[in-house]
């Protein structure tokens, strides 16, 4: 979730979790942290008062994007698929 929300630019910590919030903040820092890892995205520190941090894709995790896409599609059209049968 966090790479998909990702795809459309850079976005704050709190912008993630706003898009996310079944995801405790916890969780989403330790996802973060692991991505940084595998670098899959990259974390910018603005030192300003107050700090700021931005999260976005690296040219790796960008690569992801077609991945992505096709997830989302398939699970759009799963989404469907339940909605129909339970109708």
């Amino acid at each position: 979730m966090i790479l998909y929300h990702l795809r459309s630019g850079p976005k704050r910590f709190s912008s993630l979790r706003r898009l996310m919030p079944l995801v405790t903040q916890r969780m989403l820092t330790s996802h973060l942290r692991e991505l940084e890892n595998h670098r899959v995205i990259h974390r910018e520190i603005f030192h300003v008062v107050p700090p700021r941090v931005e999260y976005s894709l690296t040219s790796l995790g960008h690569s992801l994007t077609p991945v992505l896409s096709a997830m989302a599609e398939w699970g759009a059209a799963y989404e469907d698929d339940v909605t129909r049968a339970a109708s």
